[in-house]
């Protein structure tokens, strides 16, 4: 049966992910440059985790590492997707750029969000258990953005430190629970705007070959398939990628895009946490997917 890869992002990192990996060369080397000498001693540090030069190259590193390991034992996936700064993993995994590239990159991008965030404090507050309407009502009056859509009811929103504690107050007395993720920056929103232009710069630099198997990339609610040759493929995919800073996401979206594709019927996930639930299978089958748990 086919499969998907899917890179998740940062924001629920903690120390006990990824029990099974093995500490590589790739592991020693993020450690080296994190100046640490366990990383899951660090991760266990709350501050420590959610500073994005921190947590952007060890996530990159480490869902390297984890597909590395877990690659000889496996075919081939029929699909490859990131989310949010797991894209870097998921263009190396699907043959675009090399490893040491997408580590190289991670503290760049880290770096030109931390640049827009010194200007204007934010981060991320997961929202869930409200109807829609009263979601994007709450958003509005807090003065946010939607940053990521996991579902009708259950949303991510970002902005400045302020308004998201305003959220967090307004969506518990109205019943939702909310969860403040480990992310210093307000990313996926307009907040991270120049950060973007800022990468697109960094990216332009870096050679891109086509993918060698199927790439979802998406901003917003668009997902698309990339199988071009790389001289066609690589300016779209180039605004794309750098855009992810600065616009809103679905990681929903990106396994509900693999599975329409009729390319993949399981997931394996190299990141911080399992695939979010389905409520309903998509219209193509029906039963819902099952990820697959690493080893």
């Amino acid at each position: 049966m086919s499969y998907a890869l899917l890179f998740s992002g940062q924001g629920t990192q903690h120390p006990a992910m990824l029990p099974w990996l093995a500490d590589d060369a790739i592991v020693r080397d993020m450690c080296a440059q994190l100046a640490i000498d366990d990383w899951r001693g660090a991760l266990a540090d709350p501050e420590w985790a959610g500073r994005n030069s921190n947590a952007q190259l060890l996530l990159t590193s480490l869902a390297l590492a984890a597909w590395g390991q877990l690659a000889p034992r496996v075919p081939p996936p029929a699909a490859v997707a990131g989310y949010s700064v797991g894209e870097l993993a998921a263009f190396s995994a699907a043959g675009v750029i090399d490893p040491g590239v997408a580590t190289a990159l991670a503290p760049q991008r880290a770096e030109a969000m931390d640049r827009c965030a010194a200007h204007a404090p934010g981060g991320l507050l997961a929202v869930g258990g409200l109807p829609e309407q009263r979601l994007e009502q709450l958003r509005i009056e807090a003065g946010l953005e939607l940053a990521i859509r996991n579902g009708n009811a259950s949303v991510v929103l970002g902005g400045p430190v302020a308004a998201l504690d305003k959220a967090e107050q307004m969506a518990m007395a109205a019943g939702a629970h909310c969860t403040r993720l480990r992310v210093n920056v307000a990313s996926h929103t307009s907040w991270m705007r120049e950060a973007a232009k800022s990468f697109f710069q960094a990216l332009a630099q870096v050679p891109f070959r086509a993918p060698r198997v199927v790439l979802f990339s998406n901003t917003g609610s668009a997902c698309a398939m990339r199988t071009l040759p790389a001289r066609h493929w690589r300016p779209r995919s180039l605004r794309r990628f750098a855009g992810t800073n600065a616009w809103k996401t679905s990681w929903r979206g990106r396994c509900a895009a693999c599975w329409r594709s009729g390319r993949a019927r399981r997931w394996r996930a190299c990141g911080t946490s399992a695939i979010p639930p389905f409520r309903h299978a998509p219209a193509t089958t029906s039963a819902a997917p099952r990820p697959l748990q690493p080893g």
